[in-house]
């Protein structure tokens, strides 16, 4: 062998010998954070991680079935919630790419019985951002205890929202909307003369042979499928029941981390998609804050040490008893998948921990949550008992305190009766977080909910005068003030 192509050689092989030494160092310290998130009950589900197009981990944690006690693998099957948005984003594009519809005309050129007071002013485009202005109906009251449980067609779901008034002009600024998501699903459905499962298969799923992803239906038995739970404090429970024709084209699709790497790698290609209508995916059509929103994706840059920062495109989703994320860097074709089936939990911190590791920089260890510790101690011995718990831990190395944690064990307090404790919990994060808007709006409301008007008052407009975009608080406290 020519000497020069042995030299080569053997720089190639110590080269590549080089990157797996370092894979495998990167994949052990994924897995020993993950294990300790698992460990301090806020991950309970499966990942995987890919570098340079090429997966260094991937492994499940706790159980897909605590019933059972079966674990979760990198095959289990997971609800994604709204990850399935991306998808139906790609499917309005591949549409428009035939030359079956248009992105930029009324709504109403493909739904002809859509009110059109409302549907001449909205387009295909306003609904792929969330810039339509129709109101978001998982946020209407008692959505939960009204709507989720019962099944309804496409048409009869749209109906429940399509005369409700606009919450602004369409175009004019960025609202999530799963309304508008819902409503591409029914244009799919008018474009193309089939079900929006049936042309997601088609379209996606079966070139991509992405078998282990579809359409999640209760009541058909699915190999594999994980079972959703959610915590309430320590104590996990069954995820209430959730009819899966609500979320469907805004999130009732179900999908494995080993699933979503096929689809992520391709998004690289061509294979369905022109470069032209690929790039159109990921374009920042409407900013807020931070952040853009493209066609399903949210973008966003992410500080890498000294280095130009990261252009991250990702997507988060949560539905009854499952919480998730992916997470792209496409310079470097790395990726983060977390399919977790505990509810609510702190994904986008782990999420931001793999990829400190990826990129060799420094990140925060986890800790346990103080809020689920404080919350049972609520419950179980009252407001007093609580607050001294609360006093002994909060210098614990090994506790954090979160700002959305103890607000959301706040109002757990709250609705279930416990309006002292529910005080006492919201105290606290005034204390850590003062200057937070949020947390004295919600200290007046349990105040409110105790019959105390006065601190009430005071706590909303301290609310008010650290956030003045906070509109609920307004109508509050000018609730209280006309008593």
């Amino acid at each position: 062998m020519n000497k020069s192509i042995k030299l080569f050689a053997v720089c190639i092989l110590a080269q590549l010998f080089t990157f797996h030494v370092a894979a495998q160092d990167k994949a052990k310290k994924i897995d020993q954070l993950l294990s300790k998130y698992n460990e301090y009950g806020q991950f309970n589900g499966s990942a995987l991680v890919s570098e340079n197009g090429k997966v260094i981990f991937k492994k499940g944690y706790g159980s897909a079935n605590m019933e059972w006690n079966i674990p979760n693998q990198p095959d289990t099957k997971f609800r994604l919630g709204s990850i399935s948005k991306q998808f139906t984003a790609f499917l309005l594009v591949k549409l428009a790419e035939d030359g079956k519809l248009k992105l930029d005309v009324p709504i109403t050129t493909y739904l002809p019985d859509y009110p059109k007071a409302n549907g001449d002013k909205i387009t295909i485009h306003h609904l792929l951002t969330h810039t339509s202005g129709i109101p978001n109906y998982t946020s209407a009251p008692n959505f939960f205890k009204e709507k989720s449980r019962n099944p309804y067609s496409p048409e009869e779901f749209v109906k429940t929202f399509s005369s409700l008034p606009l919450e602004f002009t369409p175009g004019e600024k960025f609202n999530y909307s799963n309304s508008g998501y819902f409503l591409l699903g029914y244009i799919i459905e008018k474009v193309s003369g089939k079900t929006y499962e049936q042309y997601l298969q088609e379209v996606i799923l079966t070139p991509l042979k992405m078998v282990n992803t579809g359409y999640d239906h209760f009541e058909i038995i699915l190999k594999n499928r994980a079972s959703g739970y959610e915590k309430q404090g320590k104590i996990i429970r069954n995820s209430p029941y959730l009819d899966m024709s609500i979320p469907y084209a805004a999130g009732s699709l179900y999908s494995t981390v080993e699933d979503l790497y096929l689809w992520d790698q391709a998004l690289y290609t061509n294979k369905l998609l022109s470069a032209k209508s690929m790039e159109s995916l990921f374009k920042p059509y409407i900013k807020f804050g931070d952040s853009a929103y493209g066609y399903g994706w949210f973008l966003e840059e992410a500080p890498n040490g000294n280095k130009a920062k990261l252009k991250i495109i990702e997507h988060g989703g949560g539905i009854n008893g499952f919480n998730t994320v992916i997470s792209r860097v496409p310079a470097d074709k790395n990726l983060v998948v977390l399919l977790n089936n505990t509810g609510g939990t702190i994904l986008g911190e782990i999420n931001e921990g793999i990829r400190a590791i990826l990129y060799n920089q420094p990140f925060n260890e986890p800790k346990k949550s103080l809020a689920l510790e404080l919350l049972d101690v609520y419950s179980e011995k009252g407001a007093i008992a609580g607050t001294e718990r609360y006093k002994k831990l909060k210098n614990d190395p090994t506790y954090r305190i979160k700002e959305e944690d103890m607000n959301s064990i706040g109002y757990q307090l709250l609705q279930s009766g416990k309006k002292k404790e529910a005080i006492e919990a919201f105290k606290i994060n005034v204390e850590n977080f003062p200057k937070s808007g949020n947390v004295y709006d919600s200290l007046g409301e349990a105040y409110l909910a105790d019959g105390d008007k006065n601190l009430a008052i005071a706590n909303y407009t301290k609310s008010i005068e650290l956030d003045p975009k906070n509109e609920s608080g307004k109508k509050a406290l000018e609730g209280i003030l006309k008593k």
